[in-house]
């Protein structure tokens, strides 16, 4: 790689930092729980059940975080335990009809953010960030149809 490649990368690299950092601010979710508790509840919700130390390495975050985050989840209903059957000492954690309503509202405000967002671009602007989605999405770490 030449210099000059490496710079523009590096360049790009701190552009698209700074970029979605910002749009990510403006477009918020505004509810009542936290961008840590979403982020959780719609890896639940995603993962239909699973372990909390599966949780905790998924969202990148240790034990006690998330031991936070279900006793806050589960007090709001949104997520509720199961005995695994192979092991006593061990749970599932799946979520309940709120938990998934919850979810669901968080990506539509979100959505509707971004379509204003929209409203301040020109076609050729939005038909670039379509043609880039499928680089984002592999970039954010998403799996097909998440």
């Amino acid at each position: 790689m030449t210099n000059s490649t490496a710079d523009s990368r590096d360049e790009a690299a701190a552009r698209l930092a700074h970029s979605v950092g910002r749009l990510n601010r403006r477009i918020r979710y505004t509810g009542d729980l936290t961008p840590g508790q979403i982020s959780a509840l719609s890896t639940i919700v995603a993962a239909g059940s699973i372990r909390p130390g599966d949780l905790a390495r998924v969202e990148r975050v240790a034990a006690p975080t998330v031991t936070r985050l279900l006793t806050d989840l589960e007090s709001r209903e949104l997520v509720r335990r199961t005995a695994d059957p192979d092991d006593g000492r061990s749970f599932f954690l799946s979520s309940t009809e709120a938990g998934v309503a919850a979810i669901e509202k968080a990506r539509s405000e979100r959505a509707l953010r971004v379509l204003e967002v929209f409203d301040e671009l020109d076609d050729d602007q939005i038909a670039r960030l379509i043609d880039a989605l499928d680089a984002l999405e592999a970039a954010s770490g998403m799996q097909p149809n998440e």
